[in-house]
């Protein structure tokens, strides 16, 4: 029987990205890794050709393209669904021609106006994520701020379902992301994972991402009395218990770069909590 969850394994095509910058940039490289994560239990493999790190630079449409297209084309056959990571409409709409079948807009549908009619037009599956601001700014000197942090993603989460489905994208395929590292504060990335059973009053499948972020990383820095975060490469524990905090909160989809054990965590939680 399937477990009652999905994991997204990340496939940064990027020189850039805070976990893996550079290490998939080869488009050979980054097929191979996708298909270990495939073999490794992903659900979805989402490729993306811009990094979405506090402070990144944008990238051009025709470098993202180049990036990415060769790497979706050559992940056709795998065993997984494929995702184009962009906020782009002409992206997603060649990574959809070449194969992708879900968008992943961390904008969601907001930085490009051509975007919601490409994916309605396609039919693909589309999540749409929370963040404040955009990658250059949201983590700006300062911190961003919020009212209620979980009652203000809602509301965003909200409208935004409103509108997709105003634009012609099927209910059914949208999911839903809280944005966590995405203009939050260490605070406001907690109080999300306490309450994130608010969200599921969405009614859509909750996508949830800790995967190896900074805040994991100064958690674990304050536990041990140490003033910088701890670095990428010992976040591996922090993204397994939040993902299975998540879980337990309702999320079904996690983005983890580390499949393998993340999906040994949840297949253990998922049957301690299962009803007898």
């Amino acid at each position: 029987m399937s477990p009652p969850f999905r994991l997204m394994g990340v496939v940064n095509v990027t020189p850039d990205s805070f976990s893996d910058g550079g290490l998939f940039l080869d488009a050979e490289a980054a097929v191979g890794h996708g298909l270990e994560l495939a073999r490794q239990g992903a659900d979805i493999l989402d490729i993306g050709g811009e990094s979405t790190r506090p402070g990144a630079e944008p990238v051009g449409e025709a470098q993202e393209l180049g990036r990415v297209l060769p790497v979706i084309e050559g992940l056709a056959g795998a065993p997984a669904q494929i995702s184009i990571d962009t906020s782009k409409a002409a992206v997603a709409a060649a990574a959809l021609a070449a194969g992708a079948t879900l968008v992943n807009d961390v904008s969601a549908l907001r930085a490009d106006p051509d975007m919601a009619e490409a994916v309605a037009r396609s039919g693909a599956d589309c999540c749409l994520m929370h963040m404040l601001g955009e990658p250059r700014t949201m983590q700006r000197a300062g911190g961003p701020r919020y009212k209620d942090v979980v009652d203000d993603v809602r509301a965003f989460l909200e409208e935004r379902l409103r509108f997709a489905v105003s634009m012609g994208i099927d209910e059914r395929r949208i999911l839903l992301d809280p944005g966590v590292g995405f203009g939050k504060t260490l605070h406001h990335n907690l109080e999300l994972l306490r309450r994130l059973n608010e969200l599921t009053a969405l009614g859509r499948p909750l996508v949830v991402g800790t995967s190896r972020k900074s805040f994991l990383g100064r958690l674990l820095a304050d536990a041990a009395g140490r003033k910088e975060p701890v670095e990428v490469a010992q976040r591996l524990p922090g993204t397994i218990a939040t993902s299975v905090i998540a879980y337990e909160r309702g999320a079904t989809v996690f983005r983890v770069h580390d499949v393998a054990p993340v999906r040994a965590a949840l297949v253990t939680a998922a049957a301690t909590l299962a009803p007898p």
